[in-house]
């Protein structure tokens, strides 16, 4: 056999160092402290989730998680953030499912919400609950669709922001229901609730693990849930289309990823300890006591699942007539 070139044996010597280097860095990870992002001000459903599982997940890592709130404009300054971060799984990202709609409801983004981010695992449902502020006079789903449509532009909802859950939950409502109220965007759910609250605006279709505790206090007014079963925490509650709207359902979720181009080495080992941890009876109580269903799976169940949600938003926006921001 031939000696081979200088140049090439030393090309094939460095390249072979630096796989080696990759799978120590892929073995010792992690080595330092962890970031999870949060794309949304403190005090809503994701936040509440992130602060959940990072002392959980920092344990079982063995290095310590910190969650950094990067909020605005939908949740895209944070995901925007967390995809042209380093590739090395030291910052992760916690989302919900603006994820998958907001490539499809804003016209021009910096980041590729699909492409520029790795899906790592699917942690939770979050249904959401149409709440009123209980100052309003309609006690039922019926008596508000019949004052929405006696009062058309009138009646106010909050939202985290076009493409949020609580955005394409109304939207749906309004198609569904042949009625028009006024959309008030904030940086979050959680400001969003602040103002129904103080009855700046009138209502919301907010995630379960925030709205529900206000429900059960009488702070709030809940109305109906948007899945299509009843919530475990509040059974008298009936759905949206048990209510009169046939066809109604909405379901959002909660997933956490990494910059796309993370080693799948690291992905997966991410991946496995939050198997392990979702499937801990006292995780799954602290989610169900938030309203929350453990969702779990594998990486590659995570990735179809949001390719899926993808395509679904990509068809919402065309058959909702929503022109692209």
């Amino acid at each position: 056999m031939k000696k081979l070139p200088k140049l090439l044996a030393s090309l094939l010597m460095a390249g072979m160092a630096c796989l080696g280097a990759a799978a120590q860095a892929q073995d010792s990870y992690p080595s330092k402290p962890i970031k999870l992002v949060v794309a949304f001000p403190p005090g809503g459903s994701i936040d509440m989730v992130a602060r959940l599982v990072a002392p959980k997940l920092s344990a079982s890592l063995g290095q310590s998680i910190v969650v950094d709130n990067r909020p605005g404009a939908s949740g895209n300054i944070g995901m925007d953030y967390v995809a042209k971060s380093p590739k090395d799984g030291y910052t992760l990202l916690m989302a919900h499912a603006g994820l998958a709609s907001n490539g499809s409801i804003f016209a021009k983004l910096n980041y590729d919400p699909i492409k520029d981010l790795a899906p790592i695992i699917r942690v939770a449902d979050q249904p959401s609950v149409l709440v009123v502020n209980p100052r309003q006079p309609f006690k039922t789903v019926g008596e508000l669709v019949a004052h929405a449509k006696a009062n058309p532009g009138k009646l106010s909802f909050g939202t985290s922001g076009l493409g949020g859950p609580q955005d394409v939950a109304a939207r749906m409502f309004m198609q569904l229901t042949g009625t028009d109220m006024l959309n008030v965007a904030y940086k979050g759910g959680a400001p969003a609730l602040t103002d129904l609250l103080g009855g700046q605006i009138d209502l919301m279709f907010e995630t379960s693990p925030t709205a529900v505790p206000y429900a059960k206090s009488g702070k709030l007014r809940a109305l109906a849930v948007t899945n299509d079963k009843r919530l475990s925490t509040m059974p008298d509650l009936p759905s949206v289309a048990e209510a009169g709207v046939p066809r109604y359902k909405y379901l959002a979720w909660v997933g956490l990823l990494a910059p796309a181009g993370t080693p799948p080495a690291i992905v997966q080992k991410l991946n496995e300890h939050m198997q392990k941890l979702l499937a801990s009876p006292e995780v799954k109580a602290q989610l169900a006591e938030n309203s929350l269903e453990v969702a779990g799976g594998s990486v590659s169940d995570f990735a179809k699942f949001v390719q899926k949600e993808s395509d679904y938003y990509a068809r919402f926006v065309k058959d909702f007539n929503i022109t692209p921001q």
